[in-house]
């Protein structure tokens, strides 16, 4: 299972600290959930950002966006992304 979501960071965040941020979701929250394969995050000269990551199926998906919400990290993530540009895609692996 392939999660790509894509967003924009809320008016006034930081960047540098979003990096920060999602340098600890990755090591504290992601990859310690069962059946994530591969996380990493992107940004383009646009000012979009996308997190992709790849998990064996998707109930483990589901269990690693809960975990994340859950978190207090997930919280501070929330605060610096704008909700209105969030996007969300799942696809099915092919090889």
């Amino acid at each position: 299972m392939i999660e790509i979501l894509t967003f924009r960071l809320a008016i006034g965040a930081d960047p540098a600290a979003f990096r920060a941020l999602d340098a600890r979701i990755q090591i504290e929250v992601s990859y310690q959930q069962p059946g994530l394969l591969r996380r990493t995050t992107g940004r383009n000269g646009e000012g979009r950002w996308c997190i992709l990551q790849v998990w064996t199926s998707e109930d483990t998906a589901d269990a690693g966006r809960f975990a994340l919400a859950e978190s207090s990290l997930g919280a501070q993530l929330g605060a610096m992304i704008d909700a209105d540009s969030v996007h969300a895609e799942r696809f099915e692996g092919i090889d």
